[in-house]
């Protein structure tokens, strides 16, 4: 081997022993919703999530660990009887597209006010807000009475290009957050514009 031969062995060698040369795992928070949901946050329909948290939350409570976050559509949870009635057709379309193994991560939100309900009254005022019906979110509010229903202000923004990402079990499970591995940045614009964002969100804080 001529000294070249040895110089880049060398060189090789140091890179597979080096840990920083490694590929790095990424991982980048994201909230799990009905993707009709995320669909009508998407499409500017909707502006707020509303959230008790699921059964394997961290802590047995909901939280919000996050200003910024992927939107990770689901479909287990899903029917047609909680959503108002113009936005059911989404149903079957969305479920459309779908493959096993692969979930479309279409874009992100930024939390811009948080707000936590405790009576019934306050739900109404939230009603324009939302995709779902009035006696949904009402069971929502009375699940675990004793934790507050979470109103989260989110400002919707479309990634460049949908992202595909495979389905790992971690992401599984009844819980709100989880964190995919994924090598993405938060770009994109935002879905409305500041002062439609303005108008739609008025009244919720």
């Amino acid at each position: 081997m001529n000294s070249a031969d040895q110089s880049e062995a060398s060189e090789a060698s140091a890179t597979q022993s080096d840990p920083s040369s490694s590929p790095q795992r990424t991982c980048v928070p994201a909230l799990k919703e009905w993707a009709t949901v995320c669909n009508a946050i998407l499409e500017g329909e909707q502006v707020v999530t509303i959230r008790k948290g699921g059964i394997k939350e961290d802590g047995r409570h909901f939280s919000v660990p996050y200003d910024r976050f992927l939107l990770f559509p689901t479909y287990e949870h899903q029917s047609g009887e909680l959503l108002k009635p113009a936005y059911r057709h989404n149903l079957e379309r969305l479920r459309g597209r779908t493959s096993d193994g692969i979930v479309e991560i279409e874009g992100w939100c930024d939390v811009t006010g948080v707000k936590k309900l405790t009576e019934p009254d306050a739900l109404a005022e939230l009603d324009s807000k939302h995709i779902w019906t009035a006696d949904y979110v009402t069971e929502r509010l009375r699940w675990k009475a004793r934790d507050p229903l979470w109103v989260l202000v989110l400002r919707a923004h479309l990634l460049p290009q949908t992202v595909e990402i495979p389905i790992l079990d971690e992401y599984g499970g009844c819980k709100s957050w989880i964190e995919i591995e994924a090598s993405l940045d938060f770009k994109g614009e935002a879905v409305l514009s500041d002062g439609a964002f303005e108008a739609k969100t008025a009244g919720i804080l």
